[in-house]
């Protein structure tokens, strides 16, 4: 019975090859296989799509604009950061002369050494995660050491004021 079965498919294959089943009948069987759909589930999913690739776009527009703005921060801190470094150098060198090279910051020394190894924290900060708020926080570490090294030449030139230079290069107070 078999063989027979074969035979007759064999020799009639062209008459099953050009037909096609009716839409009802792939209708069907798409329901025995899937259940039930109704169109609000697809219409569901595809709200659920166009709801997906939205957010995608919010948020790779926001890391985007976040990083532009972030190499900006980093830009602006550079052009600070190289004034008031400047200045600091300046000023140090200003101390130095006036006080000689084995005096250094005298008193301020340790303050001041605080508020370099807590720039260099920030500044790895602003490496890792650039931002308004750390560079709003290294410049304030250099105006606050700025302020102390004025401080300390105001108080050389207090000191200045009042001592009169000896022939053999050492100062008396008067």
């Amino acid at each position: 019975m078999k063989e027979k079965l074969e035979e007759f498919i064999r020799a009639n294959r062209g008459a099953f090859d050009d037909r096609e089943p009716s839409a009802s009948v792939w209708k069907n069987i798409e329901t025995r296989m899937f259940g039930n759909r109704t169109s609000t589930t697809l219409i569901f999913w595809r709200a659920a799509a166009v709801f997906f690739m939205g957010l995608s776009a919010f948020l790779l527009y926001t890391k985007v604009t976040e990083t532009r703005d972030n190499r900006l921060v980093m830009r602006e801190f550079k052009d600070v950061e190289s004034f008031y470094v400047k200045e600091i150098s300046d000023k140090v060198d200003m101390i130095e002369a006036s006080r000689g090279s084995e005096a250094g910051l005298n008193g301020f020394t340790k303050d001041f050494k605080q508020l370099e190894a807590m720039y260099e924290v920030l500044k790895d900060e602003m490496r890792v995660r650039p931002s308004k708020k750390v560079k709003e926080a290294l410049v304030l570490n250099l105006l606050v050491r700025i302020d102390l090294l004025n401080q300390q030449l105001h108080k050389i030139d207090q000191g200045e004021e009042g001592t009169v230079d000896k022939s053999d290069g050492s100062r008396i107070s008067i």
